[in-house]
């Protein structure tokens, strides 16, 4: 990659404030810059770094003032958040591909490839399996029978897909991720536990990134839906019957138990936990380790277990750790309360 700061800013519909000719070849944070390399500033907490970063190129906000002069070049964009996220995606896109099928690689005959598709060694695509265009296929993954996926995904190394799976297109699976297991679903008989089939699928709609090691079971009947745009964290577990929502996040940790209905835009914290057979309304947010037990949520963001308005659980919180000292001093009051009434029955026997 190699791109003048008047090329970013043409890219980026931003202006340019320096040197318009200033070249970057790579991407560094601005607390680490390096001539030749561009950077960017969104959290004012770093604005110091403004001032004495070596990148050629920063990306700042329109709106941004500066306190006294810089060294390198700024280009002032809407949301410099954003617009680096659009500069690594054109990075990205220019990056080789893989292509090709290595010869170590197991594809079934029966199974259907499209143009350009990479199929790392010791992968394995089996029966019926369609394959979209572009679609990458990195070593030691397993593609089982009848699966579907779109065209111009990734799955990454060890990825699974148990069979007669649907996966749309753009879709990138991390290392690790399990889609189509059993659902977690038993029922108590007299010796132990029988084993309820799980002979549904999982569906995995266009442009949804799963992270390493998340899991994703299939349904009982039916489908476990993940809908347009989801992005999960690693080491998420979405339970068998679920359906998440378009454009829902989640962070590391969520588990969502069976047969829940999560609406779109949500925002989940690490290591939320939600209750099976509930839904969950459009937009609900849940800070770090809420505890959802149910689908009110009054349009607040939620935290604490079970879920609360967080700022009612932030307050409570403050509380809590005084705990300790309010239980001494209401033992305190009691005594002093006790020892009142003592003297009060002593005066009323006096008298």
């Amino acid at each position: 990659m190699e791109f003048t700061a008047q090329q970013i800013a043409n890219i980026l519909e931003g202006t340019v404030e320096g040197n318009p000719d200033a070249v970057v070849k790579t991407f560094a944070k601005i607390e680490e810059g390096q001539p030749g390399a561009i950077s960017f500033l969104a959290n004012p907490k770093y604005a110091h770094y403004l001032y004495e970063t070596r990148s050629s190129v920063v990306l700042v906000n329109r709106d941004f003032t500066l306190e006294r002069e810089v060294n390198t070049t700024l280009v002032r964009v809407a949301n410099a958040y954003e617009s680096i996220a659009r500069l690594l995606s054109v990075y990205e896109s220019m990056t080789q591909k893989r292509s090709g099928i290595h010869p170590l690689a197991c594809v079934a005959e029966s199974a259907r490839l499209g143009e350009d598709v990479y199929v790392g060694a010791f992968a394995y695509i089996g029966d019926g399996a369609t394959i979209g265009s572009g679609t990458q296929i990195y070593p030691h993954t397993v593609i089982e029978e009848r699966v579907s996926v779109g065209e111009n995904c990734i799955f990454y190394p060890n990825v699974s897909v148990y069979h007669d799976c649907k996966i749309g297109n753009r879709v990138i699976l991390h290392s690790g991720c399990v889609i189509g297991a059993d659902g977690f679903g038993f029922a108590p008989a007299a010796t132990g536990y029988e084993k309820i089939p799980q002979i549904g699928i999982v569906t995995i709609e266009d442009d949804v990134e799963i992270g390493a090691n998340s899991c994703i079971d299939r349904s009982t009947m039916g489908s476990t839906y993940i809908r347009k745009g989801v992005k999960l964290d690693n080491l998420v577990q979405i339970a068998h019957n679920v359906e998440v929502g378009s454009h829902t996040v989640m962070s590391a940790q969520v588990g969502v138990a069976g047969s829940t209905k999560v609406g779109q835009w949500c925002m989940f914290g690490g290591q939320v936990g939600i209750s099976g057979h509930i839904s969950l309304p459009d937009r609900t947010q849940a800070g770090a380790q809420a505890g959802l037990h149910t689908g009110r949520t009054d349009g607040r963001p939620l935290m604490g277990t079970p879920a609360i308005d967080a700022r009612n659980f932030a307050k409570s919180s403050a509380i809590f750790k005084k705990l300790p000292d309010m239980r001494e001093e209401m033992m305190a009051l009691r005594r002093e309360v006790e020892q009142l009434k003592l003297q009060i029955e002593n005066t009323k026997n006096r008298e």
